[in-house]
């Protein structure tokens, strides 16, 4: 079922692709996508000629990853971003949609990017977006819920909250599943991101030998907030 929400939820999304194709290109590969899902953009990427390995804790999501990627220089593996060793460098990491905010602390970040550093060649690149506040709400019609149709079943989910609580964004989707026969279920489902100013994040990041150049804007949507993508190199 996992596979199901996360291609209606995050599938459509793509105000983010374009940075990463122009990062894809100045790094000139291979290139590693933490918290990879199915393979929104990894496998984008991949279909632009790119050799990519997608990381990601779910095993139902990297088995549907690999089932996607066909023929294209493109294969994932589970594992966890902060506990993880491939055995291989990379020009370039990815940590698309904030994963790096799903962990609670700092260390848990640490731990992160402890393991980044040590997957990239020197001069290496690594990207990860961040959502450093949320917007101020504005008078705005309800928002068109994600859906889509497998064998008969109607899967939906609707925003219906995000807020601010302790330190943390809390999103709320209502997740609506129809089957076939017209049958109703529904269920509340709610992911936390930890708050993190970029600021720290390139902190964090220097004692890992990072060394932070640059911040890029993913700009907001109509169903999504911006965010800032922290750029960091690797030191020679």
């Amino acid at each position: 079922m996992s596979v199901v929400w996360h291609e209606v939820e995050c599938g459509a999304y793509s105000a983010d692709l374009a940075l990463w194709e122009e990062l894809a290109e100045e790094a000139g590969g291979p290139i590693l996508d933490l918290g990879c899902g199915t393979g929104r953009v990894a496998l984008h990427l991949a279909r632009r000629g790119h050799a990519i390995v997608g990381l990601d804790v779910d095993p139902p999501l990297v088995a549907a990853f690999n089932e996607q990627a066909g023929q294209l220089p493109a294969t994932a593996r589970v594992g966890d971003a902060r506990h993880f060793d491939l055995a291989a460098k990379f020009g370039l990491v990815l940590a698309p949609m904030q994963l790096l905010q799903l962990f609670e602390s700092s260390a848990e970040r640490s731990q992160c990017l402890r393991c980044v550093a040590s997957h990239l060649r020197a001069g290496g690149l690594a990207a990860f977006a961040i959502v450093e506040s949320m917007p101020p709400p504005v008078p705005a019609p309800p928002p068109i819920p994600d859906a889509r149709e497998v064998d008969g079943w109607i899967y939906s989910g609707l925003p219906i909250e995000a807020e601010l609580d302790s330190g943390s964004i809390r999103i709320r989707r209502l997740r609506q599943t129809v089957s076939p026969q017209g049958e109703l279920e529904e269920e509340l489902y709610e992911i936390e991101l930890h708050m993190v100013e970029t600021g720290a994040v390139e902190d964090e990041a220097r004692g890992m030998g990072l060394r932070p150049v640059g911040r890029r804007a993913i700009p907001p949507t109509d169903d999504h907030v911006g965010s800032t993508v922290v750029l960091l190199e690797k030191e020679a």
